[in-house]
This record gives C-alpha cells, structure tokens and sequence, in this order.
C-alpha cells in the first residue's frame, strides 16, 4: 500500500511553537512500522514557518512576506534535519521534496515530479513533501497542505491519504461550544450538510481549518482515494488507520464508484482555475447526474478572465463548486454566448460549431 500522510503544523509543533521533536520521533516510528510491514510513505509536513521563527529568533509569528519566506527557508532546513535524523535510526532515508503548483502546471512538470518521487521510493526512501514557501507566490500557492496533500497524492497514485490533525475529525457541529455534537465516521459524498458541518480558520501557527480538509477529501473522492482525518497525536494512529479500524473520519466513495482518468485529476487539481462558470439548475443536475458537458445554454454568467485552453471553476448560482474543466470559449467569448443553445451560437461564430463550453472528458466533477 502507498500512503500519504500529512501533518498539520498544529501537530507538528510544541506549545513554544517549535518543531516537537518528540512527537516528530513517534511519527517516524509509526513510518517506519509501515514501511517494515511492506507499505511507501510518503509525508507532507506542514511546519517550516514555524519551525524557522524559532531559528531566526522571532518572539511571534511575522506577518510581512519577506520575513515569513525567511522563516521557510530557515525552517526547511530544520524539518529536513529533524526528520532525517529519526528515520536514519530506522535505516530509512529521507529525501525532501519541496513543490509549487508552477512545478505541476504543466503536464511535463507533473510528470517530472511523479518520476521523482517514484524513484525515491523504490529506493526504500520516505519523501517529505512541502510547499517551497520561499518562492510561492500567491498566484501559485497551494493554499494550504492539504490540498498539498491531495495533490501529492493523485500525483503519486496513493492508495490511502492520511490527515493528521490536531482534531478527532469531522463533527457534526463545533464540539468545543456544542456538547451534543458527534464525531461523523464516514462520508461518502460531500453535500450542502456535510460542508456546513466544518468550521473556519485554523490554528494560530497552520493556514488550515476542516473546511480546508473537506475541500481535501472532495478532491480525494473524485480520484477514488480514501481519506482519513484524524487526531495525529493518537498513539499508533496511522497503524490503526492503515489496518482499517475505526479511527476519525473517513471519506470514501460507495463501492463500484469510478475513479477519474489521471488527465481530469490534473485539471482539476493541480492547475490554477482562471476564472468561473456559473450554472442554472438544470445544468448542474445534467453536469452531476448525468454526467454532461457544460454547455454554453446553461451558463448563466462568467466570473473573471480566460482563454480558450484555460481551466475554470464550475460553480452553481449560490456558490458551489461543482467541478473544474479546460474551458473552451475565452471570457470575452463566453460574454456573448451564455445562455444561447449551439445551433444559434454557430451563426455567427462558424469556428465555434458544436463546441460545449467545457467538454465533460476534461470536466472533474467534484
């Protein structure tokens, strides 16, 4: 089995806000208790910011750019350290792994970086994966890692994508102000409900929060990858997850649910969405439902600018994200076709015969 582990920086770090080198020693001999059984690990570990605010001297976490970015490249440096200091003790290697979505945009990146990571494992060694918050930018971020995470493991065809966080897992509603909220074991498809259920922002030293795991695991139900959200300082937890108990929540699709081609998990999560479609309710039931093309007929208006060729959100009328195709019609296109059907579209624009807005076999529908 592959397995994909990512660990939030609330995990990862100690009440001082430095790099918990305790826990990352339980981590490693949790891994290495897999790899031992037979199993690849890969891990995506949050932590650099944090971990270099302690090296450069910073009292608090700083807020401007520069400073943040210094603190990365410090604090890779120390992850890196700490990490291959305690596999070393099993005899495992350790190999970092730094990405930006620039390193996956293109299809000839994407598959320079899942070559990479291929040959590190089969030569016995535990890649850890971050971004490379030294050069991201905004336009190129990730966002948070978990998606990170998601990425990585679409990229890496894992079998299994474990979120170690510093709660039990998805609750039916905030426990900490709700005493009758309850822990929800498994999902199978995530709804209005179930998207109502997460919270907000994270913790003061991580960027995430569940609704940034939920955004995680849709991605990881669309590629047919079970995800597992779960209290990363549980003893034994990823045995316990690995071997299948019952260990916080679990997303997985129904038994017999496609798994998407490799070419829609691109497009839809490792490029970088240019703009939005937004659907009338008749074309979201026929893109959910029916599997259909978007056609130009049920657009009901276009959100920010793109070419043909670029990838947009598909989103319903109050918000949702539906999905994320290649786009067929430039922003300025879209502006004078929504709303009409083909036939009409084709009297004026003869190039543009018979072409869907986004064509379903480059559509990821969430």
């Amino acid at each position: 089995m592959l397995v994909v582990v990512k660990v939030g920086s609330s995990t990862l770090v100690d009440a001082n806000g430095a790099v918990d080198r305790i826990y990352v020693r339980e981590l490693c001999d949790q891994v290495a208790g897999l790899v031992s059984q037979g199993h690849r690990v890969v891990v995506v570990s949050s932590g650099a910011v944090a971990a270099g605010r302690e090296r450069l001297g910073f009292a608090t976490r700083p807020t401007d750019i520069p400073s943040l970015q210094a603190c990365a490249a410090a604090g890779q440096a120390v992850l890196t350290e700490t990490y291959a200091e305690m596999l070393a003790g099993h005899g495992i290697p350790c190999g970092q792994v730094l990405l930006t979505r620039r390193d996956v945009i293109d299809r000839e990146g994407y598959l320079n970086a899942r070559n990479t990571f291929e040959r590190l494992l089969s030569l016995g060694a535990v890649p850890v994966v971050n971004e490379n918050d030294t050069v991201s930018v905004a336009e190129f971020a990730f966002g948070d890692n978990d998606m990170l995470g998601a990425i990585v493991s679409t990229l890496v065809g894992a079998n299994l994508y474990v979120i170690c966080s510093d709660v039990e897992g998805l609750y039916t509603a905030n426990p900490a102000v709700d005493p009758t909220a309850r822990l929800v074991e498994r999902v199978e498809r995530i709804d209005a409900e179930v998207a109502g259920m997460a919270g907000g922002a994270g913790s003061s030293v991580g960027t995430g929060g569940m609704a940034s795991k939920l955004r995680a695991a849709r991605a990881m139900l669309a590629a047919g990858i079970p995800t597992v959200v779960c209290q990363g300082r549980r003893p034994s937890v990823l045995a316990d997850v690995v071997a299948g108990k019952h260990v916080g929540t679990r997303f997985e699709a129904p038994e017999g649910s496609s798994r998407e081609s490799a070419l829609k998990l691109w497009i839809g999560l490792a490029e970088v969405p240019h703009g939005s479609l937004v659907l009338d309710e008749g074309a979201c039931q026929a893109v959910l439902a029916r599997g259909a093309s978007v056609l130009p007929v049920g657009v009901v208006r276009h959100e920010g600018t793109f070419e043909s060729g670029d990838v947009v959100n598909v989103t319903s009328e109050d918000g949702e994200l539906l999905g994320r195709g290649v786009v067929r019609y430039s922003s300025e296109e879209m502006g004078r076709v929504h709303g009409l059907r083909l036939d009409v579209i084709a009297r004026f624009m003869p190039e543009k015969d018979g072409q869907p807005a986004i064509h379903r076999d480059e559509l990821l529908v969430f």
